[in-house]
């Protein structure tokens, strides 16, 4: 399928991406998710189905299967919290 960002010649390839997002202030990182990525622009698109089985992870949050460090970029342009 092609890219829908506009005038992006690329193409939507099946790809497991590392999905990043916020929940309840906590940052949560989950591997292998299926998703659509623009092999030009790198844009990413995620079936419905797979947006609803992130959304019931979260809801459940199992026991984490490894943890990562986290560093805070503390650039002089960046808001602080």
């Amino acid at each position: 399928m092609k890219c829908t960002i506009s005038d992006c010649p690329g193409e939507y390839e099946e790809k497991l991406i590392v999905h990043t997002v916020r929940h309840k202030g906590r940052l949560i990182v989950i591997d292998g998710v299926p998703a659509e990525v623009c092999s030009f622009c790198g844009d990413v698109l995620l079936k419905p189905d797979t947006v609803h089985e992130i959304e019931a992870l979260l809801d459940e949050l199992p026991a984490p299967i490894g943890s990562v460090p986290l560093y805070e970029f503390a650039g002089r342009t960046s808001p602080r919290r």
